[in-house]
């Protein structure tokens, strides 16, 4: 398989759905589909991060995450499903995480230590994901646990990012 098809060299793409469709580069179902897959990277990114013992724990979640991304992708153009286990998941894991955090009772800055300032960059990927497919709802049939799920990941990668500052004992710039 080549790399290159030069099919996309006049600004246009196709996607699998029901049938190929070719698309402008600018769709929103494109843009959409990038984000998600900037998402992914970034998640890859905070994945190699593994010497750290919170991202340790958590990597086998962080890449069924970058696999149901992927799955959220293939879901928009061909109206497949995610599963609510998926949310279910990230449910828990933010659950655990939390029990073992200081209760916030501030707004919190982004940053800290650099795999957390990562998390965080994660977790404003992923908003404008959830955005993107928000903006797709009135022009395409997206599954209902795909928005779920981008909601619950943002509040995952916060939480995330709040266990990795309190592993390395940095402290949370807190808004007042």
């Amino acid at each position: 398989m080549k790399i290159y098809t030069k099919s996309g060299d006049t600004g246009k793409t196709q996607i699998y759905a029901d049938k190929v469709v070719r698309l402008d580069k600018n769709d929103e179902v494109l843009e959409c589909y990038g984000t998600l897959d900037e998402l992914n990277a970034n998640i890859g990114l905070l994945i190699s991060n593994s010497r750290c013992p919170v991202i340790s724990e958590q990597t086998e979640l962080l890449m069924d995450i970058q696999k149901n991304l992927f799955q959220i992708g293939f879901a928009i153009s061909a109206n497949a499903a995610l599963t609510e286990n998926a949310v279910t998941q990230l449910e828990t894991t933010i659950d655990q995480l939390q029990a073992k955090l200081a209760p916030q009772t501030h707004f919190i800055l982004p940053g800290g230590h650099s795999i957390a300032a990562q998390a965080h960059v994660c977790r404003t990927v992923a908003r404008r994901a959830e955005r993107r497919m928000v903006g797709l709802l009135s022009t395409y049939p997206v599954p209902e646990a795909c928005l779920q799920y981008l909601n619950r990941l943002s509040d995952y990668l916060f939480v995330l990012a709040r266990a990795i500052n309190h592993h390395y004992i940095v402290e949370e710039t807190k808004v007042s």
